[in-house]
């Protein structure tokens, strides 16, 4: 709102100069025109219309359709919206003024017309392309894993948000507010009585009901849901009419925000105040989120002011180097340009707080318009912001104080300038091109004077000691003095000690100047510039002068430091004092873009207030982070990421981030019991859909592999029997003996010579007996197997999977169970010796109690087995690809076997194979692939080109994501940095529309580490051979990458 406060003058003349100065900062900011001038012709040419005058400046239609990047001047900026009465402000969110503009444009231009529809019709396609997205099936939509199991949520980590398509801003700003608990509240205990319900008949305030009801459901999965991330497309899906451009297109966070805020406000309007809607104080989004602020300022000497509301307020980056120093520049101005006057007025503007908000939002404005270029660029200057800032300077019940402190800060930063300007004086003395610190130049004269004379002639000292050879007057000197003449020399100032003695002349034959090969110079030349003749009496006075004058200039440099320490001690410590830190506010969240204005990546880095630590919430990936790693991202000025938004909250209010209590027990809510009723079962209902999910897919595998490996317990009739009357077995524990009874195939021969060995015992002693025989033969020697030293040619564990079992000390009824399956495999009927130990070995099988074994450790470490042998199969496939030439293929299998590995290893280091190995190779292909699609793209051909952008968004990229997702080496980001800078190479050069807009489409891509869900194409699947031969193609593929010819192996 705006008051006008009791001032000396007032009026229409006043009111108009504050609209056309407010219209004069937007065209700044918008347009990045500076000259007052050029944009007061513009507004008067356009009568005030800004649109018309952007369209002026910027040399474009002004009726076309136009995405500004830059956050908007709208609600939340210094000057509001309802202040703006005279004039259309397109950058507002005035929804009267916005249509009453868009009417008119249209009126203006058909062509504008005809682009409305073809927006129109590609956000409908948009729309339709996502519901169908909805449809598809989940291991399409929702990630390069098509197992659900993958998805589930562990520990009661926060929930990620799933990318609907470029909606990583959706996903920033939804997180920031979510972990408010105090908002988060808001949102869940919303509800609207009946009555007003039935009177809401405008489009906007259905809309924003139907938003607000589809928040309230995406907070509720985010709070109790069984899923790693959860999908935000049906709020998305509502939003489509927030921005006029396509869906496809990445809007801008402030942007967003502001539409957001104002949707959420009237939402929450209706239930505070149904009946007066105009009435804002009861309305708890205006409450936790906008603040006042009084703007007074001297037109003419004579004092306006205003009270203006503020929700974001916007900041500049530009010509400032930390947040507070953004908020000063911001609450003071200087001397502005009325509009339609030709002479300029003092106008000594100054803004304080009158109301701060619980919630305080910044806009750093990231953006500015280059004029040349006719297009927007990112500032990524540095920017320093600290975790908790008093805004106590800021306030308008301080201004008396601190009206006084500026003016001292004021004088006490021209004392520093003056301070430096004579330090200056000394560290860069001299009159000519060249400058010195005095204290040295004392020092090479003093040394200069000290050193022993010689009467020799540098000239004649040179033909002396040269060769014969007088055919020349080209003699060897300084390199230095080479390039200036004597006259240069004198006026340059005496040169840096390091370099100020000549080179010696070398003593070889030809005159040619050796200054690598030359041992010593030659006898009698000085090894320095020395005076021909000096006397005592002189080099005395000469002497004590210097020695006098260089402590002089030292001192006189160290106070002038010293005193510019103190003044500057002073000016940081100026707002320190207790009266000056009473109104504190805690960083809660900062909102991070990556990448340039056209395009880029936006994440957000959230403190859990009650853990103390910062959470990185990227798109689905939700990770601790840390205040180092926040500051690198958050910053600007070391690479293209950079804080654009940040969130505060008020310190002195516990409310804003207490979790929900229970009123009788005092104990606090956490997860589904936080949740109102309806909400509840919404929640609960999506999460038994879940759970059937995971079985389905569990059971849908498990007949998978029944269907190739018929199973092992029923071909008896005394089996079929017992398993009549058992317990119908778990899908959990079908899968486990279904893995088992894999791996005893595997050792099937083995298995077999073990039983053959047991002949006379069998003979002798019966069945039990033999068994108890050829179960301890078989253990130990494959107890004996499991010591040797694993290589990749030669890996034991290939051979058994007790051998895998033993070296990574496995319980021994894991052992135990193990070996009794292998004797139990029914491929094992040989003869009746054979199947009298089979059906003796199941038996025992049988008196394995569920008390005696804990089946869930049993299937992982056979589900662990069964991946290392995976990874060794997609290793070796990958590396055949790669030696003979198909890269692409080579590196699908090799990203598979390292995601695997990865996985395994974190167990132990015994659990999958070499890291180092995958990871080289792996590393081979993707560089190679990156060069190979880098030359298609070079080509400029369509083919050649479609091909090379096929190459980067199936393969490159999305293994690029994986490694970096995951712990990565120095030698992988190395080789990432080089990729990433041979595209990033073609930025700013010349090039075809097409190729630019190819390369603006999917570098983003690549610069971001999770812009999207990563989907890698799974490699063929491929069954194991017996283990000797996967030992020896793999020595063989081995010598043919290191040799030169292809090594075939049958």
């Amino acid at each position: 709102m705006t008051a006008e406060l009791p001032c000396e003058s007032g009026g229409t003349a006043d009111n108009t100069n504050l609209n056309n100065q407010v219209l004069i900062n937007q065209l700044q900011e918008i347009t990045g025109t500076q000259d007052v001038k050029i944009l007061q012709t513009a507004l008067k040419a356009s009568h005030g219309d800004i649109r018309q005058a952007i369209g002026f400046l910027t040399g474009q239609d002004p009726d076309a359709e136009v995405i500004a990047v830059e956050p908007s001047d709208s609600e939340g900026s210094v000057v509001g919206r309802e202040g703006q009465t005279k004039v259309i402000d397109l950058t507002g969110n005035d929804k009267d003024d916005l249509q009453t503009a868009i009417e008119l444009s249209l009126q203006e231009s058909q062509s504008a017309q005809a682009e409305e529809q073809d927006l129109s019709r590609a956000l409908e396609a948009s729309v339709a392309d996502n519901k169908s997205r909805v449809k598809r099936k989940r291991c399409e939509a929702w990630g390069d894993s098509s197992n659900p199991t993958d998805w589930i949520r562990r520990d009661e980590w926060p929930v990620g948000l799933k990318n609907v398509g470029n909606t990583c801003w959706f996903s920033a700003v939804i997180q920031s507010l979510f972990h408010l608990p105090d908002f988060r509240r808001l949102v869940l205990h919303y509800s609207l009585p009946q009555n007003v319900l039935e009177n809401c008949k405008s489009h906007s305030e259905k809309r924003n009901i139907a938003f607000m009801q589809e928040l309230r459901c995406l907070f509720a999965l985010m709070v109790g849901s069984n899923r790693k991330f959860v999908d935000p497309s049906a709020a998305v899906e509502l939003l489509k009419d927030a921005f006029r451009s396509s869906e496809a297109q990445q809007q801008d966070v402030s942007e967003f925000t502001h539409k957001l805020l104002d949707w959420l406000e009237d939402a929450f309007q209706l239930a505070a105040n149904g009946n007066n809607p105009k009435d804002k104080q009861e309305n708890p989004m205006v409450q936790l989120f906008y603040g006042t602020f009084l703007a007074e300022r001297t037109l003419d000497g004579k004092t306006v002011s205003n009270i203006e509301r503020f929700g974001q307020y916007p900041l500049q980056v530009n010509g400032f180097n930390n947040l507070d120093e953004c908020l000063e520049g911001a609450m003071v101005e200087g001397e502005i340009e009325a509009l339609h006057s030709d002479q300029t007025i003092r106008s000594g503007q100054q803004r304080w707080f009158s109301e701060l908000p619980p919630v305080l939002t910044f806009e750093l404005s990231r953006f500015e318009f280059n004029q040349s270029l006719g297009r927007p660029e990112k500032i990524h200057k540095k920017l320093e912001f600290p975790q908790v800032i008093y805004m106590d300077r800021y306030l308008y019940k301080n201004m008396e104080k601190i009206q006084d402190k500026r003016a001292e800060v004021k004088k006490l930063k021209e004392q520093v300038t003056v301070l430096q300007q004579k330090l200056e004086s000394y560290l860069n003395y001299g009159s000519g091109p060249n400058k010195y610190p005095l204290a040295d130049m004392l020092q090479y004269i003093l040394e200069f004077a000290t050193t022993k004379p010689t009467s020799v002639s540098p000239t004649q000292d040179i033909k002396v000691t040269s060769p014969a050879s007088t055919t020349t007057l080209s003699t060897p000197t300084d390199p230095v003095n080479e390039q200036t003449s004597p006259s240069e020399t004198e006026n340059s100032g005496p040169p840096d000690s390091s370099n100020s003695a000549p080179m010696s002349p070398p003593p070889q034959r030809t005159p040619v100047y050796k200054p690598f090969t030359q041992c010593r110079p030659p006898m009698d030349t000085p090894p320095h510039p020395a005076p021909h003749k000096v006397s005592e009496e002189e080099l005395c006075f000469i002497k004590g002068c210097l020695h006098r004058w260089r402590t002089e200039v030292e001192q006189n440099i160290q106070e002038l430091k010293d005193s510019i320490d103190r003044i500057n001690h002073t000016l940081d410590n100026m707002y320190s004092e207790d009266s000056m830190c009473q109104v504190p506010y805690r960083l809660h969240a900062v909102l991070v873009h990556e990448g340039q204005a056209s395009a880029g990546h936006y994440w957000a880095y959230i403190c859990d207030h009650r853990c103390k630590l910062w959470l990185k919430y990227n798109d689905i990936s939700v990770t601790e982070s840390c205040w180092e790693e926040l500051e690198r991202d958050s910053y600007g000025g070391v690479k293209n990421a950079s804080a654009y938004c940040l969130m505060y909250i008020d310190d002195k209010l516990p409310r804003l981030i207490a979790e929900d209590m229970d009123m009788e027990t005092g104990q606090v809510l956490e997860g589904m019991d936080s949740l109102p009723p309806i909400l509840r079962r919404y929640v609960q209902e999506d999460n038994r859909w879940f759970q059937q999910e995971v079985e389905e897919w569990e059971e849908e595998q498990f007949r998978k592999v029944a269907q190739k490996e018929p199973s092992v317990a029923i071909t008896e009739t005394e089996e079929v029997s017992f398993t009549t009357v058992a317990e119908e077995p778990a899908p959990s524990q079908q899968n486990s003996r279904s893995l088992s009874s894999e791996h005893a195939v595997i050792a099937k021969q083995q298995t077999a010579q073990a039983i053959a060995k047991t002949a006379d015992c069998y003979e002798k002693k019966g069945v039990e007996a033999a068994l108890a025989e050829a179960f301890h033969e078989e253990y130990s020697r494959l107890y004996l197997l499991a010591q040797e030293r694993a290589s990749p040619q030669n890996d034991p564990r290939l051979q058994h999977v007790l051998v895998y079992l033993i070296q990574n000390e496995a319980p021994n009824r894991v052992i135990e169970r193990t070996l009794l399956e292998q004797f139990a495999d029914r491929n094992l009927s040989y003869d009746e010796r054979s199947i009298s130990i089979m059906k003796q070995a199941r038996a025992k099988l049988r008196l394995i109690g569920p008390e005696d074994m804990d089946m869930d450790k049993y299937r992982k470490w056979h589900e662990d087995y069964s991946l290392f042998r995976k990874v060794f199969v997609y290793l070796l496939t990958g590396l055949e690809q790669y030696q003979n030439g198909k890269v692409r293929e080579a590196l699908t299998y090799l990203v598979y076997a390292f995601q695997s590995n990865s996985t395994l290893l974190k167990n132990g280091k015994n659990r999958g194979v070499e890291e180092s190995l995958v990871a080289l190779y792996r590393r081979k292909c993707l560089m190679e692939l990156n060069e190979n699609a880098a030359g298609l793209f070079d080509s400029g051909e369509d083919g050649d080109v479609v091909e090379g952008m096929s190459i980067m968004n199936d393969l490159v990229i999305p293994c690029m994501h994986l490694m970096i997702n995951n712990d990565i080496c120095q030698e992988d980001l190395d080789a990432i940095e080089i990729m990433r800078d041979r595209w990033c190479s073609y930025l700013g050069t010349d090039m075809d529309a097409t190729l630019q807009e190819k390369l603006g489409e999917f570098l983003p891509r690549l610069l971001d580490c999770s812009a999207e869900i990563i989907i890698l194409k799974e490699p063929p699947k491929i069954r194991p051979n017996s283990p000797h031969d996967l030992c020896s193609r793999f020595a063989a593929v081995l010598e043919s990458i290191h040799g030169t010819s292809p090594v075939t192996v049958n």
